[in-house]
């Protein structure tokens, strides 16, 4: 599945994914910034409309929750940028963004301990 964000739909479904089914006013609170209701309600409702959240009636308010998980999200975003700028190269993708970043120690032996055990699941 393709899942295209813009920034803003990208910070309610992260909303979303934190804090479980939520209100468009619970929405709004807790974002950082001071959009109008009308302007939440309207962007959850283009992300209703692309199939990425529901709502369930609550009174008067609706309950909006997401419907993707975050991981096929991530997976759906890191594939259109490898395509898009890295010629589809997962490579290239890896190789820019280790080498691109202050990692500590710790991320990088994360990063090859994740590559070994990938490793060793292609040798099975």
């Amino acid at each position: 599945m393709k899942i295209a964000l813009t920034d803003r739909e990208a910070d309610l479904m992260d909303l979303l994914w934190e804090h479980g089914p939520s209100t468009v006013a619970e929405v709004r609170d807790r974002l950082g910034d001071d959009l109008a209701y009308t302007t939440v309600l309207t962007i959850l409702r283009t992300l209703e409309s692309k199939g990425y959240i529901q709502h369930d009636p609550e009174g008067r308010a609706h309950r909006y929750y997401a419907v993707i998980e975050r991981d096929v999200a991530r997976q759906s975003a890191l594939n259109a940028l490898s395509k898009k700028l890295f010629k589809g190269s997962t490579e290239l993708l890896l190789t820019h963004l280790v080498s691109d970043r202050k990692l500590s120690n710790a991320q990088l032996a994360r990063i090859k301990e994740l590559l070994e055990q990938r490793t060793k699941k292609e040798r099975t």
